[in-house]
């Protein structure tokens, strides 16, 4: 499977008019290095439109940056949408990307990341460089300054502060790279930086996406699915609490014409970018709608569908066990049915406090001390908490499910395994052995598995034919509801099933 950019390899000529016709779909899909001034952009950078035998393609920002090029001001490559070659990827480099852009780098190290995908870091680093033209420690350390640029420019917090919460090693360091990626100094930044600020403790962020984005369909089905206390949907901002690498944390999300605005509470700013990174996967912002639009369109049954509706996401996750648990709740029970059970789990569970996330210390090993720089705590009206942890759930009474025992017994089977570390539901997993290990499990079916794939993994190709909703769906858009002839008629919509399945959820 290719994106828009796979079949393009980087063309010269099929990435220079992108660029001189502004086009905002290929926004995170490459980057415009130019010779004479030293910079890069992103293709819809609207400063004047660079002489081509000036210009040089990178296809990822980190390696712009190898290449000796400063982040232009104007048009913030750097804030640019994630590829969608790496959101929908399952291989190697795919479950890399996605793994750094969760903060592993910074958490783990390359031996981290290189141990989670199975590979030497030497053999990791040369399938990254290969690809994307930088190796994971160049590719954390562009995700660093970035994160580094927000926090200087939305919070009070001091520039040493700042240079470990975003993943520096020191503070020499941090201003190395500030001054080499944006040419400026932290504290030049900083005395830049835009009046408009948010309330004491929170951090206001813009999180781009390409256009469409059926915000309707991307709201309601969170809105339907809601639990007291997780999250909540008031008029067009969906809130929600995450349980981070560091800590706790709430965010706001309203969708925009051109961003979804974000705010964010943390309890230590060490987690903006999983923060961030899970947000854009929750909302599915780095999808290439006109890819996915472009091949559903074109089946007679679904045209008239897309054609109404255009940009309609998958709906992920911020917590893959949460999802997980919400697979197994929903099997076979209405979607008011599944919320009275998990919200009698959460209930029962307890409000997971900071205590429940993991200690962790500074770069050093001590500089940020355990619980690293916090910000100042904000009003809110309404406490939101992270879905209660795996080791927390394996651990609950009987009388906290409130369901059949068979079920219950799936529910601890899949809590245990994710606590002991046998089954892996983060962004990063292989989703073949995932869904393997799930269907080890007692309980847990293909529709089960095929859900957690599609919604904690984020697999853009599930399609659940047994499935009583989307069977109901495709009888509306005349096309067959028998489970076998309904699986055969969904190959012709590889590799983008899991959009058509929404799209015969909505039609039901």
């Amino acid at each position: 499977m290719r994106s828009r950019l796979g079949d393009m390899e980087l063309d010269f000529e099929r990435c220079y008019r992108a660029v001189d016709s502004r086009d905002q779909r290929f926004d995170g899909c490459f980057y415009t290095a130019v010779r004479t001034t030293g910079i890069y952009c992103r293709p819809s950078c609207p400063a004047v439109t660079p002489k081509r035998e000036n210009v040089t393609f990178y296809v990822s920002a980190a390696a712009a940056q190898r290449g000796g090029f400063r982040a232009c001001r104007r048009c913030r490559p750097d804030a640019a949408p994630g590829s969608p070659e790496w959101d929908a990827r399952a291989d190697t480099v795919g479950r890399a990307m996605r793994l750094i852009g969760d903060g592993v780098v910074d958490r783990e190290g390359v031996s981290g990341l290189a141990s989670r995908l199975g590979y030497t870091e030497r053999h990791l680093n040369r399938m990254l460089t290969t690809e994307l033209g930088a190796g994971p420690l160049a590719l954390a350390r562009a995700q660093r300054a970035q994160t580094a640029r927000i926090l200087v420019e939305t919070t009070d917090l001091g520039l040493a502060e700042i240079a470990f919460a975003a993943g520096f090693g020191s503070v020499r360091q941090f201003n190395d790279t500030m001054l080499e990626v944006y040419a400026q100094a932290p504290g030049r930044l900083r005395e830049t930086r835009r009046a408009v600020r948010g309330e004491a403790g929170t951090i206001n962020l813009r999180l781009a996406y390409r256009a469409p984005l059926h915000v309707g369909a991307l709201l309601g089905f969170l809105g339907a699915r809601t639990l007291p206390g997780v999250d909540e949907l008031d008029g067009e901002t969906y809130r929600r609490g995450m349980t981070l690498p560091h800590g706790s944390a709430s965010v706001a999300l309203r969708p925009g014409q051109r961003w979804v605005f974000a705010t964010l509470r943390l309890s230590d700013v060490r987690d903006l970018a999983p923060a961030v990174a899970r947000c854009r996967r929750l909302l599915d912002l780095d999808a290439d709608p006109d890819a996915v639009d472009g091949m559903l369109g074109g089946n007679p049954a679904l045209g008239a569908a897309v054609r109404a509706e255009p940009g309609v996401r998958v709906p992920r996750a911020v917590d893959g066990f949460e999802m997980a648990v919400r697979a197994v709740v929903g099997q076979q029970v209405s979607v008011s049915g599944a919320r009275t059970t998990l919200g009698r789990i959460v209930r029962a569970a307890g409000e997971v406090g900071a205590s429940e996330a993991p200690d962790a210390l500074g770069p050093s090993g001590s500089a940020l001390g355990p619980s690293g720089p916090a910000l100042a705590p904000a009003a809110t009206t309404k406490l939101l908490t992270g879905f209660p942890p795996a080791h927390v759930v394996a651990e609950l009474p009987d009388a906290a499910f409130g369901m059949p025992a068979a079920r219950r017994d799936t529910i601890r089977a899949l809590a245990t395994a994710v606590a002991d570390g046998k089954l892996d539901l983060e962004p990063g997993a292989d989703r073949a052995e995932t869904t393997a290990r799930l269907l080890e499990l007692p309980g847990i079916g293909p529709w089960t598995a095929g859900y957690v794939a599609m919604r904690a993994i984020g697999d853009p190709d599930v399609f659940l034919s047994t499935d009583l909703a989307a069977r109901r769906g495709a009888a509306a858009l005349g096309l067959p509801d028998s489970a076998k002839a309904l699986a055969t008629h969904a190959e012709r919509w590889r590799p983008w099933r899991s959009y058509a399945l929404i799209r015969l959820w909505r039609a039901a």
